[in-house]
């Protein structure tokens, strides 16, 4: 048992700070939840609309791309306007287009409406994350990053299993209908209740777009902060996208209990989310990301190498292999967010958000390189996949080491305080 004194525990979270934190979890859970739908609604839109298997996948991967390429659009431009009325415009705008989606009655229609959904919901992840950072504490931000991250695991958990109901029910267009009336409850929300943050305009209100831009990705301490985030979603993107594949036809689990994997794996992250998130602030984010590390190889090293599994042992690998991912996620995303300047935090995190979309569609596409498929279905390979992976949690562990021993210095505690708590502060 860690002992903290008293002296560095962490305040206790106000009402508006639950609130702000409770909100954004929720935002978060609509993006990720538009994002992920598309997937399983495969099996209905491609006959209802006349779409190949090829047309398909550039429906999925339209998203990503167009979320990516705004993000640096974007970055000139975050930090100069209250975040408040940002995450609005693009809010907004992600409703419009998965409006767009849900009455969409054709392959090309449907395509323009993807892409203009990447182009305003994958800015808001930047958003939200700059948000976290100006309105809490370094000590706060492992517990805030914590419930913000476990949206991705509710999203599986609750979000998928509602969507696909409500298409089998009536039509593939129903899960969109979803998300667009919970969108503009959410919208209302931040309307009503949430203050204006803008602490960071006064810091330097007349750098031009481009200027911005351009220092932000050549400061050398950034660099290293972005090259950490390319490495963190390299090795999870060349191992997800085939896990569901390995399962049913390397471990023998038959495709109708898939389900039963993912939601009692969704359910653990979910509730272990906010637990590792109080965890990076009480003993140390680099201590847990390191613990993640240790575990996600370890798991990795496991699962890769499995051969014909009973479910009860998948499903025991899976909630272990997530627990470290999920440390490992959450833990660097409240240690990264001290990188940044006040001044420079919108601008980092779009660049941040973009890249790891981008890098991610390219660690899946080099995964597909390596991984073989049988005549049975079988995957080969699929060990080397997980061998890669092991090399860049290595990798990302290294460059954590010195990102922490710089936000940790004197200095780095001051650029991650400032600017905590400004205007619209979470008091």
């Amino acid at each position: 048992m860690i002992m903290i004194p008293a002296s560095s525990a962490p305040p206790a979270l106000s009402g508006y700070q639950r609130l702000i934190i409770a909100l954004l979890a929720f935002l978060q859970f609509t993006i990720i939840l538009d994002f992920m739908v598309l997937s399983p609604l495969g099996a209905m839109i491609m006959p209802a609309l006349h779409v190949s298997p090829a047309q398909f996948g550039i429906l999925v991967s339209a998203y990503a791309f167009s979320a990516g390429g705004a993000g640096l659009l974007a970055a000139g431009f975050t930090d100069r306007f209250d975040r408040k009325k940002l995450l609005l415009f693009f809010y907004l705008g992600f409703i419009a287009g998965t409006f767009l989606c849900a009455i969409a009655d054709s392959f090309h229609f449907l395509l323009v409406a993807r892409i203009v959904t990447g182009l305003f919901g994958g800015v808001i992840g930047s958003i939200v994350f700059a948000i976290t950072t100006d309105l809490f504490e370094y000590r706060l931000r492992g517990r805030v990053m914590g419930v913000v991250q476990a949206a991705f695991a509710a999203s599986n958990v609750l979000g998928l299993p509602i969507g696909l109901y409500l298409a089998n029910r009536w039509s593939w267009h129903a899960p969109f209908y979803l998300i667009v009336a919970t969108g503009i409850a959410v919208g209302c929300v931040i309307v009503l209740y949430v203050r204006p943050i803008d602490a960071h305009l006064r810091l330097h209100p007349d750098r031009s777009p481009l200027h911005h831009f351009v220092h932000t990705i050549s400061t050398p301490r950034y660099l290293q902060g972005f090259a950490a985030t390319v490495l963190l979603a390299t090795g999870g993107f060349m191992l997800l996208p085939f896990s569901s594949a390995f399962t049913v036809h390397n471990l023998g689990i038959d495709i109708d209990r898939l389900p039963v994997i993912y939601m009692v794996t969704g359910i653990f992250a979910m509730a272990f989310g906010p637990l590792i998130g109080r965890a990076s602030d009480a003993i140390g984010k680099f201590n847990v990301f390191a613990m993640g590390c240790a575990a996600t190889i370890i798991m990795v090293l496991i699962y890769t190498n499995l051969k014909v599994t009973p479910i009860q042992i998948v499903i025991l690998v899976n909630v272990l292999l997530f627990m470290g991912v999920s440390s490992r996620m959450i833990s660097s995303a409240a240690l990264i967010s001290a990188v940044p300047s006040a001044a420079d935090r919108g601008s980092y995190m779009s660049i941040s958000s973009s890249l790891q979309q981008i890098s991610g569609g390219i660690a899946a596409a080099l995964a597909g390189l390596i991984v073989k498929e049988t005549p049975s279905g079988a995957l080969e390979h699929f060990d080397i996949v997980g061998y890669v992976l092991v090399a860049t949690t290595l990798l990302t562990l290294v460059m954590m080491y010195y990102i922490n021993r710089r936000v940790e210095s004197p200095a780095g505690l001051a650029v991650a305080a400032a600017g905590s708590g400004g205007s619209g502060g979470a008091r």
